[in-house]
């Protein structure tokens, strides 16, 4: 197949699923074309099935705000036509659906017929979505593609609940390509992080307000004066200075290592003992996964989709939203005892085995050769 796909090239979840997405589709022999108006943070290598076009946006001095979704139609539809792309799978709804399925009307008036699959991802549904200004045009855009998925049974009921939408929402979760997973790191490198005697502590976001930073530094607080500890943050946001100021006012700057985004991600899970993530709700919570995967565990929130992914006693704890106390509880309860944490390691990369990439895009394959056949009966 030839599939166009349209995400936000950041560092974001829904960025990084796209890409390893779109890697993974043109390994299995399709042919990818990435629009969006920048190369993805992830998308290292361009080869043979695996392309790159930009959307670009000229500055006109009548627009106090340059249209983008009208630059990005009008590059979906050249796109198209250039490449015989068969399938767009668009990441959120809004602004992405809804240029998609612009240019998709444009490609009807020449005869062309390419179908819509829209991935949500959870901020267009549960930030974005549920505001009164951007209702009408999110549910539009859901039930005028031609196949809808979420990234969990949570957002598939929010999504259900917020908007009337008339379209089947199919769950197909995120993934991890554990085939990726690096172990040639050594000890020496782990003591350029921590003592041998301290627990490295890791929260990785993009210091959003919902991911509630300041609860990240007050766990950790809670934690170091129990036992020996360090705490690695990694990825910029607005929250960053006040989390930084929070430190200092604790007294334990010297003890917290602010990275900004990293391409490092691996290294620092690889030394983790445990992966902290107290969000106000998260879709799917992929960072979680990702620490999974490398052996770490989770304390988390019980909020939106992660009880789907950190299992309760499993490869974590899950605690209610701002339940400081029970979340440190949790943590000191793993990091003190080494069979514990062994225990914890083993069991949080078996749970997380069961998001592999190899097991989630064959469901993805399979909705878009559905949808290609229901649009083909279509046209007929």
């Amino acid at each position: 197949m030839k599939i166009g796909i349209v995400c936000y090239p950041t560092f974001g979840g829904s960025g990084v699923v796209a890409t390893e997405l779109g890697i993974e589709l043109s390994k299995r022999g399709h042919d990818v074309h990435f629009i969006t108006y920048k190369q993805p943070v992830r998308l290292e290598l361009l080869g043979s099935n695996v392309h790159f076009h930009e959307v670009t946006v000229p500055e006109y001095p009548l627009f106090h705000y340059q249209p983008y979704e009208l630059a990005l139609s009008s590059k979906l539809v050249d796109m198209v036509k250039l490449h015989n792309i068969e399938i767009l799978h668009v990441h959120y709804a809004i602004p992405h659906a809804y240029a998609a399925y612009m240019a998709k009307k444009m490609l009807q008036e020449e005869g062309i017929y390419v179908p819509i699959v829209t991935t949500l991802h959870g901020t267009d549904i549960t930030l974005v979505g549920s505001h009164p200004f951007y209702k009408p045009a999110v549910t539009f855009s859901i039930n005028k593609s031609d196949a809808v998925t979420s990234v969990s049974e949570s957002l598939k009921q929010d999504t259900l609940r917020l908007f009337d939408i008339k379209n089947d929402v199919h769950v197909v979760t995120n993934f991890i390509d554990l085939s990726k997973q690096k172990n040639s790191f050594t000890d020496c490198q782990r003591a350029m992080m921590a003592g041998d005697d301290e627990r490295i502590i890791t929260h990785i976001s993009n210091f959003r307000p919902v991911k509630r930073i300041k609860d990240v530094i007050k766990i950790f607080y809670n934690i170091q004066k129990e036992l020996p500890a360090k705490l690695m943050m990694v990825g910029e946001g607005p929250e960053k200075e006040g989390a930084e100021a929070l430190c200092k006012e604790l007294g334990i700057e010297n003890k917290v290592v602010f990275f900004g985004n990293s391409n490092e991600i691996d290294r620092i899970l690889c030394f983790s003992d445990l992966f902290v993530l107290p969000s106000e709700t998260e879709s799917f919570g992929l960072a979680a996964l990702e620490a999974m995967s490398s052996g770490v565990p989770v304390i988390s929130s019980n909020s939106g989709g992660i009880p789907e992914v950190n299992v309760h006693g499993v490869s974590g704890y899950l605690s209610a939203v701002g339940d400081i106390d029970d979340m440190s509880k949790n943590a000191i309860s793993i990091l003190s005892n080494v069979d514990t944490l062994n225990a914890f390691k083993s069991q949080a990369k078996a749970q997380a085995r069961k998001f592999d990439i190899h097991e989630i895009v064959p469901k993805y394959e399979a909705i878009y050769k559905q949808t290609l056949s229901e649009c083909m009966l279509n046209e007929t």
